[in-house]
């Protein structure tokens, strides 16, 4: 593998600005919106609840996949990959992690508000930390498998940030990938939209839905659909025909998942509104009901 050190064909310096700039930006905001859910997490001891534990995983992907933006923004802006191949193999492992935590967070989260308003079963610390565990040893394995040699890590087609090599097409490529998307979209997917039309063929009987149903399934086939077309095009034919700048979209478009999962999932949270109101005003206020606890 070359560092590449000049600018790719099909890129002029404004374009690899404004990437840079574009990244930047989503890296920022992502890492402030879900910053302030750890902390408030961390802080305020009423928003501390099994099923919150799920938004502070979700909270702790998405700040893993803004830092990784981060890195590729810095990239950007130098014009060129400083950190040699090793950093690329550090930070495909690092963003594919955190992705795939990421997607299966927000499954874990269709189910448990599946249960919590449908079923009414009590979910369980015990429950949600398993849970939790579960899903990043499973999404660092799968990671770890292109540093192993099932899949590869290489360079974006801009050159400035490293993710899952799907240029060759090959049958390596091919299987993992097949393998992978099937655990970790395909199933995430079916986990999250089977959960929230469930919820909402129930709760709609009883009155306003109390939840929003439709941006979960929606945020996950925008946010990583056009990776997942992406890769599918490279197991299918030859992506050469594809113009870089093209390439580049589903990066740019799922750097900004971080900033959506925050504000739906947190922000969007009467509890944990309250609960970040509450730390970013330094007040101990009341301590929340237990019927707020539950929301």
């Amino acid at each position: 593998m070359v560092e590449p050190r000049t600018l790719p064909p099909g890129f002029g310096e404004l374009e690899v600005l404004a990437v840079g700039t574009v990244l930047l930006v989503e890296a920022l905001s992502g890492l402030s919106l879900n910053g302030l859910t750890i902390l408030s997490f961390c802080k305020i001891p009423a928003i501390r609840t099994p099923g919150h534990l799920l938004v502070l995983s979700l909270a702790l992907a998405d700040s893993g996949i803004s830092l990784n933006a981060l890195v590729a923004a810095i990239s950007s802006l130098c014009r060129h990959w400083p950190y040699g191949s090793g950093g690329c193999q550090a930070h495909g492992f690092q963003g594919f992690t955190v992705a795939l935590a990421s997607i299966c967070s927000c499954a874990a989260i269709a189910w448990e508000r599946y249960h919590h308003y449908c079923t009414r079963s009590q979910f369980t610390w015990s429950s949600a930390s398993t849970l939790v565990l579960f899903m990043w040893l499973s999404s660092a394995f799968w990671a770890a498998l292109p540093l192993l040699g099932w899949g590869h890590y290489d360079y974006e087609p801009l050159g400035t940030c490293c993710t899952l090599d799907y240029s060759k097409g090959d049958r390596n490529f091919t299987s993992f990938l097949f393998t992978m998307a099937f655990f970790n979209f395909l199933l995430p997917l079916f986990v999250t939209l089977t959960s929230y039309q469930l919820m909402q063929q129930k709760l709609k009987k009883s009155g306003p839905l109390q939840v929003n149903t439709t941006l979960p399934t929606r945020t996950l086939l925008l946010g990583w659909g056009p990776y997942a077309l992406l890769y599918l095009c490279a197991a299918c034919t030859d992506v050469t025909g594809i113009s870089p700048k093209l390439q580049m979209v589903p990066a740019i478009v799922a750097k900004a998942v971080p900033i959506v999962n925050a504000c739906h999932y947190a922000l969007g949270n009467k509890v944990l509104r309250r609960g970040i109101w509450q730390f970013l005003s330094q007040q101990s206020g009341r301590p929340l009901s237990s019927q707020d606890r539950t929301q």
